[in-house]
């Protein structure tokens, strides 16, 4: 099996049969973490991911939030109203 070699993941209609088998394996093994009593695991150890919405989404922040934890890294959750960046630059 191959690995991720893309940046980001916009549609499913670009990707190859090995980049679609390599996602389903990887969400199964991400299954069998979820039914583990300590559901970390190292990946993002000593990283810290910055979580950045316009919108306000309790929802989406949460799940963002909780994606970066599993994967053991801390995460930094900005507020548009509290940084002072224009909207149009981003």
């Amino acid at each position: 099996m191959g690995e991720w070699n893309r940046k980001d993941l916009l549609g499913l209609e670009e990707l190859s049969s090995e980049e679609l088998e390599l996602i389903l394996n990887t969400a199964t093994s991400f299954k069998e973490i979820s039914t583990r009593s300590v559901k970390k695991v190292p990946t993002l150890r000593g990283k810290t991911i910055v979580l950045f919405f316009f919108e306000p989404s309790t929802r989406t922040r949460s799940s963002f939030e909780l994606a970066a934890k599993r994967l053991s890294a801390d995460t930094l959750a900005l507020r548009p109203h509290r940084v002072r960046l224009p909207r149009e630059n981003l």
